[in-house]
């Protein structure tokens, strides 16, 4: 079974299309149409397998989370006219993103590992082992790269190559906090343990807003509360839903994204087993069933649906 690999529509001349890693991305105007694919990205490369409802799952997760913090910040999004397509508007994208970090896993484990204790500027303390909370969590940000891979940053190699003035830098820092904290109590109501995770802003009409997705699995970290403290104590992995499973795949298969590296070649098995683990994800963090929709009429469903809207 394929996914939604991408959309091919014919445009007059006033929109603009792109393509992310994962997302096509239709601008007219003001308009910003986001049709979320089912690619499937890592270490900043594209893997060659579609990943099925994979798409829906992240729009509809997005949608979500976005729609639970409005509250707290402007967002991006408007109206879901699709399960795989969200519409909203247009912003100047800050070309840094707020990693924020809640637990010592992943990328800052490695580096931890390494034996590196500073992390973008931001220390970690001594005797942590892998998946320990940080006392507070840290804001690691990486810079935003239109291609290729995304770099670690500080706080003041932001400020003091002008990347982002610092009273707006520290809004940033103010709002992730405050976001990190929103997803970590909705996540712990569902039994899950919002771990790390990343936000995008930009400006419209001068205001800090939030874009991009928020809480999904291509962008979080979660670990099952249940499982988690008796883990640590013996020190077994922790269960999680993220996308970390993926690299661990990839990085056992000899592909880190690094230079003369080949990608591998996911089975079916594989794919069957990516697309469950996003299904999960989604009606554990919401509570919601998720309807699968009929992969067989994707393509034409959701390319019907963006054409109406850029005609509209």
């Amino acid at each position: 079974m394929e996914g939604l690999r991408s959309t091919h529509i014919e445009l007059p001349e006033e929109v603009v299309k792109y393509s992310g890693k994962v997302r096509d991305v239709y601008i007219k105007n003001n308009l910003f149409i986001s049709v979320a694919s089912d690619r499937i990205s890592a270490f900043d490369h594209i893997l060659p397998r579609t990943i099925p409802f994979k798409g829906q799952v992240l729009n509809q997760t997005a949608a979500y989370f976005l729609e639970s913090v409005k509250d707290i910040i402007p967002v991006w999004m408007r109206h879901v006219p699709d399960p795989n397509v969200t519409v909203g508007v247009t912003c100047e994208p800050i070309r840094i993103e707020m990693v924020i970090r809640g637990y010592l896993t992943g990328h800052s484990w490695r580096e931890y590992r390494s034996g590196k204790r500073v992390l973008c500027g931001e220390d970690m303390i001594e005797g942590l082992k892998e998946n320990d909370p940080f006392p507070v969590p840290l804001i690691t940000p990486s810079t935003k790269a239109v291609e290729g891979h995304d770099m670690d940053i500080s706080k003041a190699e932001i400020i003091s190559q002008g990347l982002v003035p610092l009273d707006l830098y520290e809004e940033m820092e103010l709002i992730s906090r405050k976001l990190f904290r929103r997803g970590q109590e909705m996540a712990l109501a569902q039994g899950l343990i919002l771990v790390d995770t990343k936000y995008e802003f930009g400006l419209h009409d001068g205001t800090l807003t939030l874009m991009d997705e928020i809480h999904t699995p291509d962008s979080s970290r979660y670990f099952y509360l249940k499982s988690y403290f008796e883990n640590q104590l013996k020190g077994l992995p922790q269960n999680q839903l993220s996308k970390e499973f993926v690299r661990e795949w990839l990085i056992s298969k000899g592909f880190q994204g690094l230079e003369g590296q080949v990608m591998p070649e996911m089975d079916d098995e594989m794919v069957h087993t990516i697309s469950e683990r996003y299904i999960l994800l989604y009606e554990t963090i919401t509570g919601n069933q998720f309807q699968r929709t009929d992969p067989n009429t994707i393509q034409n469903r959701v390319e019907g649906v963006v054409t109406e809207l850029i005609r509209g």
